[in-house]
């Protein structure tokens, strides 16, 4: 029979800020309100501007909405936890939180590796890339990448909440992620159960898509060095050197985060890791796409002189 002794979660957050808690809750606020403005500032462009009506861009207005999504489920209860020293919330809430972290972190894996695929496609083979990237393949991509995304996640969701949770019902993190929830269960024979799925689970989330950004990005790099004109190179690697900072940023974050040790003094490290990938890499990626690319600059000069 389940144990229901566990009902509410009390997230520790940081418990040693001290005198610097004003200071890094309005350091927070001011970066949630830049990645939500950043983000929505590519929406907007990409929907304003005709010429940026191409795959390349579809896919990154999908980027911004997983990052979005990313941030507003995890940021506005850390601005609450960091005032008032911890956080409290019904564990039905904790799962549900989890459940969007783990939908819109899978859905970036799967969009990196489909906008990685683009890239692949528009600089090995690019007397190919508008007959195979056509608007059907386009929508399709991103179909299977949020279906996959909420779907898996549910699979791994559904199976957590029906863990027993009767340990102290405290995590010391500030927002509810995979491994201090399943350190809440007093049950290891399903907490094994639930280990080994998210183990499967994450084959076709992040290994695999993983693999095919590695695979697409050296054929890449095997092309533009075969190429004569210098000017072609410098060409082909501005056109992906703004998604290939943004994916080495996820994933080398991501990677840390799940192969740095979970316990000991490595909480620490594993806050400020999680802190990368959650809250800041859905402000640099509009960033570094602004900056370091000229459609996008050229969009928002436009929009700018017509206001």
């Amino acid at each position: 029979m389940k144990n229901d002794s566990v009902t509410i979660i009390r997230l520790l957050g940081f418990p040693g800020l001290h005198s610097f808690r004003i200071m890094f809750f309005l350091l927070i606020l001011i970066i949630y309100f830049m990645t939500i403005c950043g983000n929505f500032l590519v929406l907007s462009l990409v929907s304003y501007s005709k010429n940026l009506h191409c795959p390349m861009y579809f896919f990154l207005t999908q980027l911004t909405i997983s990052d979005i999504m990313t941030s507003s489920d995890i940021v506005p209860n850390m601005l609450l936890l960091i005032l008032n020293n911890g956080s409290s919330m019904p564990i039905s809430q904790c799962i549900t939180q989890f459940f969007f972290f783990g939908a819109s972190e899978a859905s970036e894996c799967l969009l990196l590796t489909v906008m990685s695929y683009d890239r692949y496609l528009a600089i090995c083979h690019p007397l190919h890339y508008c007959s195979v990237m056509n608007p059907r393949l386009c929508l399709d991509f991103i179909l299977i990448s949020w279906i996959l995304s909420f779907t898996l996640s549910s699979i791994l969701t559904a199976n957590m909440s029906q863990l027993p949770f009767c340990q102290s019902g405290i995590i010391d993190h500030f927002f509810c992620d995979f491994e201090p929830i399943l350190r809440l269960s007093c049950s290891d024979v399903l907490k094994n159960k639930v280990q080994v799925l998210s183990t499967i689970l994450n084959f076709p989330i992040i290994l695999c898509p993983f693999l095919v950004v590695l695979i697409s990005y050296a054929y890449i790099v095997h092309t533009i060095l075969r190429m004569q004109s210098i000017s072609h190179r410098h060409k082909a690697f501005s056109t992906c050197g703004a998604h290939l900072a943004v994916v080495s940023m996820f994933y080398g974050t991501l990677l840390s985060i799940y192969l740095s040790p979970q316990k000991g003094n490595s909480v620490v490290l594993h806050k400020v890791l999680s802190l990368a990938y959650t809250v800041l890499t859905p402000l640099f990626n509009p960033v570094i796409y602004c900056l370091r690319n000229k459609d996008l600059k050229e969009a928002f000069k436009v929009i700018h002189k017509n206001v």
